[in-house]
């Protein structure tokens, strides 16, 4: 990645260039971020944005050392839609977001590449970015800039929903197109920023309005996995029942309790990833499955997720995972104890 102090040397040549020498010196650099990928191993094939393994690139450049990306962002994003998307495929690699000094740029550039008439995989690593900054857009009540947090309730917020679902609900969508209705690891990512967004209240009006909700519900039966019915139940449960429509409601009855149920084997996933979000939602995740527990089926198989969560609480996290445990084995009492009352019901020996 020293490629990169070579970029800059050229970008800063740009300021004090005449016109024709900065197109020349602009077509010389947009060359030079491509090479730098290139020598990074970097794919820059669409399907590699979800499948690709990078490995750690060994830079270790604070946000402010690449503000100067920022800035050429925002001055090439225009019909430069390629450039733009090696910028934030570079960014996205470093593992490496802006600095607060330049939020207001990144985010005005980022929303026009998340519009549905940009190449898909100019929305997707834009998606990707904006998932990597969701601890900024979520504390969106700490922005003191209020042109900026005004931008990123009214536009950042619905271009997001664009960059994962670009097309209307009622559109025929091909399964292997680039924008299929669900996609596991582009929806995984849309979860994943939804679910640190639905962490602060005062996002909960704009994620009805701008129908993420409805996006969220939609993709439920889809959401059989670990890790997205984890984040789908994280999202969900910390909206207040109330806020729910009734046709959400009976739409979802028949399939809330699979996505309750599912996000406990998402749970070992994400304490790998992320201990502080997981320990944050378990409590939740508690609480929330005692309330839909009449709904219930299959209690066998959830206890048996639950032992596994509460041996991971007791092994690895001993002393952090304590009251959590607890509170686990609470649950797993309750579960066991409308397990024996359901057979006795039903005076059958199993399930």
């Amino acid at each position: 990645m020293r490629n990169l102090d070579v970029c800059k040397k050229i970008y800063l040549r740009l300021g004090s260039s005449g016109p024709y020498a900065s197109w020349k010196l602009s077509k010389v650099l947009q060359n030079a971020l491509r090479f730098t990928l290139i020598a990074a191993k970097v794919s820059r094939d669409p399907a590699h944005l979800w499948y690709g393994h990078y490995s750690e690139t060994g830079d270790s450049r604070s946000p402010e050392d690449l503000d100067w990306l920022m800035d050429y962002l925002e001055y090439i994003y225009f019909g430069y839609e390629e450039t733009a998307f090696d910028i934030l495929l570079l960014l996205d690699v470093m593992k490496v977001r802006c600095s607060p000094a330049k939020y207001h740029q990144f985010f005005k550039t980022l929303i026009p590449c998340m519009g549905s008439y940009m190449p898909h995989h100019s929305r997707h690593v834009a998606l990707r970015a904006a998932r990597n900054a969701r601890e900024e857009i979520a504390s969106i009540d700490a922005i003191h800039d209020v042109e900026l947090r005004d931008m990123i309730l009214t536009k950042l917020s619905p271009a997001i929903l664009i960059a994962a679902c670009p097309q209307p609900d009622d559109a025929t969508l091909s399964d292997d197109g680039p924008d299929p209705f669900f996609h596991y690891d582009r929806d995984l990512c849309y979860l994943e920023l939804l679910f640190a967004l639905a962490r602060n209240s005062k996002w909960h009006p704009h994620l009805f309005r701008d129908h993420h909700i409805d996006r969220c519900i939609g993709i439920i039966a889809h959401c059989r996995f670990g890790p997205h019915a984890f984040y789908l139940a994280g999202i969900l449960l910390r909206i207040a029942p109330e806020q729910l429509s009734v046709t959400s409601l009976d739409f979802i009855t028949g399939q809330w309790w699979n996505i309750i149920s599912d996000a406990w084997s998402g749970t070992s996933s994400i304490m790998r990833i992320d201990d502080a979000r997981f320990f944050e939602f378990l409590p939740v995740l508690v609480e929330g499955t005692k309330k839909y527990m009449h709904i219930a089926y299959g209690l066998q198989y959830l206890i048996t997720k639950v032992d596994y969560v509460l041996g991971l609480l007791e092994r690895r996290y001993s002393e952090q995972g304590e009251g959590l445990a607890v509170a686990v084995k609470e649950l797993r009492t309750v579960a066991s104890e409308m397990l024996e009352k359901s057979v006795s019901s039903k005076g059958v020996s199993s399930p």
